[in-house]
């Protein structure tokens, strides 16, 4: 079992392969960090993995009197395909095709951040400045 407080969300109507990038880019990120990016993001898979990274954190706060906001960072997250939806899609001369409308499953691992990840955290930044 990973350790960490872990939120899932299930049978989202939205490619797994538009999704994907989003969660690349807050991956290993702080929390506060992590909300701020998906909030100014314009996509829709950035609106469902916000959802999910809040859920984690709450069950993290809820869990843990101990923790706050500033202390967690986003330690996994997992982007798995689901179902297919299977549609039909008329098309001209009597012809049909099928239309697959895409799920995806939505999985976040929140942890509460150590001094040297914060440190090594930090380190990344100033070198990608």
């Amino acid at each position: 079992m990973k350790t960490g407080y872990m939120a899932i969300s299930k049978y989202l109507i939205g490619s797994p392969f538009k999704i994907r990038p989003v969660a690349d880019l807050i991956r290993r990120r702080s929390y506060p960090e992590a909300v701020s990016i998906l909030e100014n993001m314009p996509h829709k898979g950035a609106r469902l993995i916000g959802k999910t990274v809040k859920s984690a954190a709450s069950n993290a706060l809820s869990g843990n009197k101990k923790l706050d906001e500033d202390m967690l960072y986003v330690k996994e997250i997992f982007i798995d395909e689901g179902p297919r939806l299977k549609r039909v899609w008329f098309r001209g001369r009597g012809r049909a095709d099928m239309q697959l409308k895409r799920m995806c499953h939505i999985t976040v691992v929140v942890d509460e951040a150590k001094s040297s990840e914060k440190q090594s955290s930090a380190a990344s930044k100033k070198a990608g400045k």
